[in-house]
């Protein structure tokens, strides 16, 4: 089977460029990056937390994150400045792509009660933010090895700026959305 990343050149492209009646392949939408984030503020309840957030991210992605500190405190949240407040990963290149395709074809199918991505989760630009409250769907996290269930955010960066160019190319890659209902 061929990587995503070649199948995006030979067949995904020609195909979106007569679909969406483009006539250069650079003005194709294309995927730049995904970026992967866990907020880990239960880390002053478990001291353990963000060392096994950490681990699990890094077996879901293969890379390592990086820690993101507060700006500024805020009294309401009991965050002081400095204080460790999130882990990000940013894919790109083949590891994108690689990603991409986990997260299509073996991640979401895993969700309980999964219908299919809301078309709303789209942004002005065209960028795809994802949700996802547990990180065990993912097959590298196995239940006996995950001691705190935990959420985290998938945020995919297209190089479109309409929401549907964006939702037909993610289509293309595997990712099942939800049929718009009509009234009437």
């Amino acid at each position: 089977m061929p990587s995503l990343k070649e199948q995006y050149n030979t067949e995904i492209v020609p195909a979106l460029m007569k679909e969406l009646d483009i006539a250069n392949r650079l003005a194709v939408p294309k995927l730049k990056k995904v970026v992967v984030n866990i907020g880990i503020g239960q880390n002053k309840l478990n001291a353990n937390f963000g060392k096994l957030a950490a681990e699990n991210i890094m077996a879901i992605t293969g890379q390592k994150p990086v820690t993101r500190l507060a700006r500024k405190a805020i009294s309401g949240f009991k965050v002081r400045e400095n204080d460790e407040v999130g882990l990000t990963v940013t894919l790109r290149g083949q590891r994108m792509y690689d990603f991409v395709q986990k997260v299509a074809h073996v991640a979401l199918p895993r969700l309980r009660d999964f219908r299919g991505l809301d078309s709303r989760s789209f942004d002005q630009a065209g960028n795809l933010t994802i949700g996802l409250k547990e990180q065990i769907i993912f097959p590298e996290i196995t239940t006996e090895k995950a001691e705190n269930i935990h959420g985290l955010e998938l945020t995919m960066v297209i190089n479109s700026y309409n929401p549907q160019a964006s939702q037909k190319l993610l289509e293309k890659f595997g990712f099942p959305f939800k049929k718009e209902q009509k009234n009437g």
